[in-house]
């Protein structure tokens, strides 16, 4: 069942197709897993050289550096290189152990590397601390962003996202934060040049990807503290998300882009073409995803297959994978339905 199931994504996938997005209608479950495995080795057959999964980009350095380089060890990569929970899911363990074995004897230019898209955000925040330190670091800067960020772990709380009264996000010190931390990228691409003599492109790389990523946190607590009904909260909070994701994966596509195309695996909510829809406790909430967003600006580079329960419609299907039209206004539509053991 999973050949005829790869088979039929393969030929759904065009050479003109540089990002595909598999959807999985819920994380951990063990046969999209597996699926999802076996549709990127056949992938890689076909020239795809990266992949990226719905978990933090900062994070997911630390499993790039073992399936690129061997730095660590699996165990390692699996407990610090994730969020979300997702290096606990054994479908991931294996991944990541095939893409080492991949890489073991073939040529840095050939190597598949690992991306994370998203950052430390769900229901709870995150501190932008290390990843602005980070930053500070490497362009040799003199800035206190300890005394500024204050104590971690009111930045990490879930009331810091739930409650606009217990968010650091519009605080004084936080604009401050926001300010040093744009300066700080301007400062990055401005002394690129000699920033990426004495240190290497890659170095200068995991500096803008540590502070874009502290940018974006510093974003999202921004909105998290804004006074407003509880239903737009959630509405707004979920789009600024989004929006990081697709400002991430863009990113990620313009380092891939002159080694093949990259397989992106996260929940349907994100990778979907059309309008994105949750129910909350507050009621129903609408915004544009990451999917929606990137075939925007990518038009038909862009192609998303979405995952669903099996409903039946195969013995002994536990779920399906439903490709769908590229035409954002018919999305929601199916043209194959693919079924998953």
């Amino acid at each position: 069942m999973f050949e005829a199931m790869t088979q039929g994504i393969l030929e759904f996938i065009t050479d003109s197709h540089e990002l595909v997005g598999l959807g999985e209608p819920t994380h951990g479950d063990a046969a999209f897993g597996r699926a999802r495995n076996e549709v990127f080795a056949r992938l890689v057959e076909r020239g795809f050289r990266s992949f990226a999964l719905e978990s933090d980009r900062v994070a997911a350095l630390a499993v790039d550096d073992f399936v690129r380089e061997g730095t660590g060890t699996l165990d390692t990569a699996m407990s610090e290189g994730f969020s979300h929970g997702f290096g606990a899911f054994e479908a991931n363990r294996a991944l990541v152990a095939w893409m080492r074995e991949y890489n073991e004897d073939r040529p840095a230019a050939e190597r598949l590397s690992f991306h994370g898209l998203d950052a430390p955000l769900e229901f709870t925040g995150a501190s932008p601390r290390a990843d602005l330190e980070y930053a500070r670091d490497y362009l040799g800067l003199d800035l206190d962003i300890a005394g500024l960020v204050g104590d971690d772990e009111r930045w990490s709380r879930t009331e810091a996202v739930t409650d606009p009264a217990e968010s650091p996000g519009d605080t004084d010190e936080a604009g401050q934060l926001r300010v040093a931390a744009d300066d700080m990228l301007t400062w990055l691409y401005a002394r690129a040049p000699e920033l990426i003599a004495a240190t290497s492109l890659a170095d200068w790389r995991r500096a803008e990807t540590h502070l874009t990523s502290g940018l974006g946190l510093l974003r999202y607590h921004r909105q998290a503290a804004q006074h407003i009904e509880d239903r737009d909260r959630w509405e707004r909070l979920s789009a600024v998300r989004d929006a990081l994701m697709a400002r991430n994966l863009l990113d990620i596509r313009d380092v891939e882009r002159g080694r093949g195309p990259t397989l992106v695996s996260a929940h349907n909510v994100h990778l979907q073409l059309h309008p994105s829809r949750m129910r909350l406790w507050q009621g129903e909430i609408t915004w544009h995803g990451t999917g929606a967003i990137v075939a925007s600006l990518l038009g038909e580079r862009y192609a998303f297959v979405a995952g669903r329960p099996g409903r039946g419609e195969a013995p002994g299907a536990r779920a399906a994978w439903v490709l769908t039209a590229a035409d954002p206004a018919a999305s929601e539509g199916a043209d194959a339905v693919l079924h998953v053991g």
